[in-house]
This record gives C-alpha cells, sequence and structure tokens, in this order.
C-alpha cells in the first residue's frame, strides 16, 4: 500500500471506531462546544483585525479594498464578497476555483496552452498569478493554490487599477482577488483532516495555532499533502504544502510575516479542447476519462513569504510598509488538441517549457483621520513597487500536428521538437516586468457618515522588457505611465439600506505594434502603444438586515481593443460589457443558511458577443443546521452558467449547463473536548456533461470539459 495511503487509514480508522459509539448516544440534542476560531490579529497587521463573519458565517462583512483597507461591505462604493474559511473548510475545497464557484459573477477557466487556473470575472479574466497576497501581486504559486493556505477570498466585481495598482501579468480588468492568509485565532487549534477523493485521490492536512507573550505573538502553522488519481481515468495529481503564519500586536506595533512553499505536480491531465474556425461546437467526450497524451505534465514548485508591518505614530496618523518575494520553478509538456470535424477528428502538436521566476515586490503608505469643521476625512497615500525576471525555453514540435480524435483517443509517442527557444537546463533571462505607483485618497463624510465621497488618484507606471532565448539579447522594451482616477459616493439611507455609485479605470500595458498583420507589413512597426484602459461606471444598493444581506448592481463598463487598420497598429474600437448584480446571503431562519445570486451579462465587440461572456449565470446554495439532530447538516448548492461563444464571429455556440452538488456533515464530541467532523458531498449529482468554460486567454476560445460526478469523503479532529 502506498505509505501516504497507509497513513491516511491509519488517521482514519480510529476516529471512525471511536465515533461510532457515541453517535448512539442520546447527547445529540446538547449544542457542540465549537472551538472558537475568531482571529483578532489581521493578515494586514490592521488594528481593527478581520471583518467579523455575517450571519451564517460563509461570508464576511467586509474585506480589503485596495489601498483603502479593510472596509464593512455597507461602507464602500464597491462590490465585494469575501468567503471565509468556514465556508471552505464545510464544502470541502480543494483550490480557489472550488471557491470562486460559489459567486454568481465568476467562473473558472483554463490559462492558454497550459493548466493554469484563470477567473473569469464579468466577463473578463484574473490570471491566477494576478491574484494578490495579502495586498501584494505576484506573490502565490502561478498555476494554481491549495485552499489549505486560505483564510479568506476576497472578490472584488469590477475595475480596480486605483485601488490595487495595474496587474503585472496584464489581466484583471473585471474584477480582483485577494488571498488573506491564515492567523492564530484567540484559543489554541490542532486540527488534523484527513479524506478521499473519487479516483483514489487521498489528502491529509493540519492546522496548528498558539498565542503566546499575553496573546501579543501568534503563530499558525498548515500543512496539506495531497496525492492520487482523480475522478478522471489517467489523471494524477500530487501537492505538498507548507505554510507558516506569525503575526505580534503591540499597543502601536503590529507586525505579520508569513512563509509558504506548495509543490505541485500534474499528470495527464484533461486538456482544454480547441475547435477550428467553421466547425460546429462538438458534443462533449466522456468526462470520465482524460484524452491527455501520456507524456503530458505539470510540474510546479514556489516558495514565497511576507512580511507586513504597521505603526500608529499618534491617533491621527498610522503608516505601514510590507514586501515579499517568490522563487518559483516551473516545467510541463502540454498538447492540446483542436477539432476538425463534426465526428471528432482533431489535430495537436506538443509544447514543452521551463520557467524560472524570481518575484520581489513591496508598498508604504500612511493613513490619517481628521476632521476640517464637520467634515470627517481619511487620507491615504501609498505607493508599491514590483519586480519579476524570468528565465525560460520551449520547445513546439511539428506545427502540422499529429491526428487524434476526442472521441476515441489513442495515445502516441511524443513528437521530436521543431522549434527550440533556448535551453531546459539554463533557461535564460527572457522577461522583465516592472511597475511602480504612487496614490492618493480621500475619504470625506458627512452627516455624521451617512455620506461618504471617495476621491483619488493613482499614477502607475508600467515597464517591460524582451529577450531572445537563445543569445539573451533584449529584443524589445515597453516603458508607459497613465493616472487611473476613482470617485465613489455611498449614501446610508438608512440603517439597513445603502445606496452607492462609483467611476473607477482598469489598466493594463498595452501592445508593442508587430512588423506584420495579416501578411501585410505594419507601418508604425515597433511603436509603443499607451497602456489599455476600462472605464467602468456603476450604480447599486446594498442590504444588511442583520441576518440577512444582499446588493443589487448595476454597472457598464469599456475595454480597449487594438487591431490593425490601413497599415496602421493602434486601438482600432472597445469591447462593451453591461450588467445586472444580485447577491443575497445570510441566515433565512436560525437553522438556514443562504448564498447565491444572479450576474446578467451583455457584451460587445463590435456588433458581437464577447469570448466566453455568458449571458446568465446564477448560483444557489442552501446550508440546514437539522434541528432535531444537533451537529448534523445538510446543504445542497446549484450552478447555472448560460450559453456562451468560442469564437469572436459568433459562429460557435457553446450550450448552457446546471450542475447540482450536495453534502452532509456531522460534529460530535469525543471525550468531552476532542471534536470530530464527517463531512461527505457529492458535486455533479446528476453526472453532467457539459462544456464547462469557453476562453481564459484573449482571442482563444478553448474548451474545459465540466469534471464527472465526483465524490468527497473527509474526518477532521480538533483536540
Amino acid at each position: 500500500m502506498h505509505p501516504f495511503r497507509l497513513t491516511l487509514t491509519a488517521l482514519s480508522l480510529p476516529l471512525a471506531l471511536h465515533a461510532l459509539p457515541l453517535l448512539a448516544e442520546d447527547n445529540a440534542n446538547s449544542p457542540l462546544a465549537l472551538p472558537s476560531t475568531e482571529v483578532r490579529a489581521s493578515a494586514d497587521a490592521s488594528a481593527g483585525g478581520l471583518p467579523p463573519a455575517y450571519a451564517g458565517g460563509q461570508v464576511a462583512r467586509g474585506g480589503r479594498v485596495g489601498l483603502l483597507g479593510n472596509q464593512d461591505n455597507m461602507e464602500t462604493p464597491f462590490q465585494l464578497t469575501s468567503y471565509t474559511q468556514m465556508l471552505i473548510q464545510d464544502q470541502q475545497a480543494a483550490s480557489v476555483a472550488d471557491i470562486v464557484e460559489n459567486d454568481p459573477a465568476v467562473r473558472a477557466a483554463r490559462g492558454f496552452g497550459n493548466f493554469q487556473q484563470v477567473y473569469m470575472v464579468r466577463g473578463l479574466p484574473i490570471y491566477s498569478d494576478d491574484m494578490s497576497y495579502n495586498g501584494l501581486y505576484g506573490l502565490l504559486p502561478r498555476q494554481y493554490l491549495d485552499a489549505e493556505l486560505i483564510e479568506r477570498v476576497e472578490v472584488l466585481r469590477g475595475a480596480n487599477a486605483f485601488l490595487n495598482g495595474a496587474a503585472p501579468g496584464g489581466s484583471g480588468l473585471g474584477g480582483a482577488i485577494n488571498i488573506v492568509p491564515k492567523r492564530a485565532p484567540n484559543q489554541p487549534l490542532n486540527q488534523i483532516t484527513a479524506g478521499v477523493r473519487s479516483g483514489t485521490q487521498t489528502y491529509v492536512t493540519g492546522d496548528f495555532a498558539r498565542r503566546l507573550a499575553d496573546d501579543r505573538i501568534g503563530v499558525r502553522l498548515n500543512f496539506a499533502r495531497r496525492d492520487g488519481d482523480t475522478a478522471v481515468d489517467g489523471e494524477s495529481n500530487e501537492l505538498s504544502l507548507f505554510a507558516l503564519g506569525v503575526d505580534y500586536r503591540g499597543d502601536r506595533l503590529r507586525i505579520s510575516a508569513d512563509l509558504g512553499h506548495q509543490d505541485h505536480q500534474l499528470d495527464d491531465i484533461q486538456p482544454a479542447i480547441s475547435i477550428a474556425p467553421g466547425v460546429d461546437i462538438p458534443s462533449v467526450p466522456d468526462p470520465d476519462k482524460s484524452i491527455a497524451q501520456p507524456w503530458t505534465f505539470s510540474n510546479a514548485r514556489d516558495t514565497f513569504g511576507t512580511l507586513r508591518a504597521e505603526y500608529d505614530f499618534n491617533e491621527y496618523f498610522t503608516g505601514w510598509v510590507a514586501a515579499g518575494m517568490r522563487k518559483g520553478d516551473e516545467s510541463g509538456s502540454f498538447s492540446e488538441p483542436t477539432v476538425n470535424n463534426a465526428n471528432g477528428d482533431s489535430t495537436a502538436n506538443r509544447f514543452s517549457n521551463v520557467r524560472e521566476d524570481t518575484v520581489k515586490t513591496g508598498e508604504a503608505g500612511v493613513r490619517s483621520a481628521f476632521h476640517t469643521g464637520s467634515v470627517g476625512h481619511q487620507v491615504t497615500l501609498s505607493s508599491s513597487i514590483y519586480r519579476m525576471d524570468s528565465r525560460n525555453a520551449y520547445e513546439f514540435s511539428d506545427f502540422a500536428g499529429f491526428p487524434g480524435n476526442i472521441y476515441q483517443p489513442v495515445d502516441v509517442p511524443s513528437p521530436p521538437p521543431v522549434l527550440i527557444g533556448g535551453t531546459f537546463d539554463h533557461p535564460l533571462l527572457t522577461d522583465k516586468t516592472r511597475t511602480s505607483s504612487v496614490a492618493l485618497a480621500d475619504v470625506l463624510s458627512f452627516m455624521d457618515e451617512r455620506l461618504q465621497i471617495t476621491l483619488g488618484a493613482r499614477y502607475q507606471k508600467i515597464r517591460s522588457y524582451g529577450y531572445d532565448y537563445n543569445s539573451g539579447v533584449r529584443t524589445g522594451a515597453y516603458s508607459e505611465s497613465e493616472i487611473t482616477p476613482v470617485a465613489g459616493v455611498l449614501y446610508r439611507l438608512t440603517p439597513e439600506l445603502s445606496l452607492y455609485a462609483n467611476h473607477i479605470e482598469g489598466l493594463v500595458k498595452g501592445d508593442v505594434a508587430p512588423t506584420e498583420a495579416g501578411g501585410q507589413p505594419v507601418d508604425n512597426a515597433g511603436e509603443i502603444l499607451a497602456p489599455y484602459k476600462t472605464r467602468q461606471n456603476e450604480v447599486g444598493m446594498k442590504y444588511d438586515g442583520g441576518r440577512i444581506g444582499g446588493s443589487l448592481g448595476l454597472y457598464q463598463s469599456r475595454k480597449q481593443m487594438a487591431g490593425t487598420e490601413n497599415g496602421v497598429y493602434g486601438v482600432i474600437g472597445h469591447q462593451r460589457n453591461r450588467g445586472v448584480e444580485l447577491s443575497l446571503y445570510g441566515q433565512a431562519t436560525p437553522q438556514l443558511s443562504i448564498l447565491g445570486g444572479v450576474s446578467l451579462l451583455d457584451s460587445d465587440v463590435e456588433g458581437n458577443d464577447a469570448i466566453g461572456a455568458p449571458k446568465v449565470q446564477a448560483n444557489l446554495g442552501v446550508d440546514w443546521m437539522v434541528p432535531t439532530v444537533s451537529g448534523l447538516a445538510l446543504d445542497a448548492r446549484a450552478i447555472h452558467t448560460g450559453s456562451q461563444y468560442a469564437a469572436i464571429d459568433n459562429q460557435q455556440k457553446v450550450p448552457s449547463w446546471t450542475r447540482f452538488d450536495a453534502g452532509v456533515r456531522y460534529s460530535l464530541l469525543l471525550d468531552g473536548d476532542q471534536q470530530v467532523t464527517l463531512r461527505a458531498r457529492v458535486e455533479n449529482l446528476a453526472d453532467k456533461k457539459y462544456w464547462a468554460t469557453a476562453g481564459g486567454y484573449p482571442g482563444d476560445g478553448s474548451l474545459i470539459v465540466g469534471a464527472p460526478r465526483t465524490f468527497i469523503l473527509s474526518s477532521t479532529l480538533d483536540f
């Protein structure tokens, strides 16, 4: 037996045997003494700490709104949802994609040519390497992040260049995702979880924490180990994670620090599938079997760390400084088939690469709260820097490709390379990215803080340099700057109802004009285009009834698009997105929690719908604590995604789909002070066959096969 599975069995069996006689006892009607996980020390070292969880515990009352810091949802003119660790644990989520599936405005997609997670927010991508970690870009593992590291996932919907700065990877125009690391709670924590997923995928995680020195110092240690085949026959997934979080809180000084390492190895993972122009979207291949070639794989190892400090100079001024670093090593071999006819016949080639990244980033700022007459001010001044050096090498096989069929896949030998860039043993520096910014904001409050006006601007500079893979000679350079403003208004109509409006912009690096387009020379080849902006206007309302909360928002954004007209490369059009978003969360009754919403999106690209932008997305999740059996809870979730297009000419339409998930958990006490929580979950309950998403990378309409029915079982021991 595999040593990991032996460990899992040894851990799980005593818990199950010890629990069996207790299940029959008539103590079920007394409430369980659940361990406290309230965290006073926040990951960002702020005096206020994390915003508290909302009724039901699945989302928080607020979260980080960029340089403005932690804000209550009812007091910010932006749309933010913060998913808690309780939700993550109860749904047995393994990655960020599993968590953001709860958001009606978000769907998980796939990067171009690899297995990188991409998150489509309001029809626009956020690459996983453009997520922020405690407010800093570029520090998290680039392809995939295990959920065991996470205290909260904060999803900010909408453009956010002023709040967070331009994402260095060139995405984030439709939203932002911030990962909040774990901190030691008020009470000692000793927790072990062991579980199994369909396909013999087994895992064990650990979570341990202590507060020392009169609670001023906190230490939290997490680890995760996952190994085995997935629910898709042929796939295998191996992951090891270690994370250490430390914090100090004094009278004026607060410090937090994190150190993490993740090693993630994938083999024979179901590839993305492209559809040739003019071919209708084919039926979905068997989701239970991978069509990947046996030589495809992806290995990624990342070591990362952060340090953040905040100091109160006096009652009016608080300053902070933060820094972080990541070292990443990747290698992989990929093969994505292109379907050429309705029979599923395809062609594919091989792309292999290695990548070594070094990222250094930091920020500093000062915040002041004061009054001028009857007007309150919260003024924030901050600056940030980001530095990435990337070393790369690649191999392409014959572009004519090898034949195949997505319904009857046949293994072929790994084809030899015909195009080589660099050497895998010693890749050269090929990309350098440098960003820096300075931002100033003032949140003015009137009428006893019922009316708040947010004004500000950020000056952003983006520089990038490209180098030849074989010689190391610089082949291109980019250096441009831009100012992105913000204006937001929030009015507390009643204690339960807030009205808001905002104007904010998104920002990504502009292109460099190519030497040719469509086989014709480009007159302004080499010209650097100014950074592309997305301008967004949004209005809406937010409701907080104490146990039920929600929001309704209407927005419109315009994104610049580049192309060639009359031999000149430049901005030739816009993508316009209009949408309506409704969200609902909290406790309908003391036993019933709800989480869900609807997102309606109308995208327009020169008269066509954008790729990967469904008109309708909807979620509804319920969690019911069974009143007659203490510790027993049932949950269910429905996820609906409307039809979408896989080609910009709208000739390839991907059908809509609806997926149902269900789960059960039972908590009981052992020996009076040890708690065991048993969880079981089925995702894709009806074993629905569907194309989950289209796109994920600009101009690319690759399709992802939805996962088959997946069973998840786990046991958590708090001792």
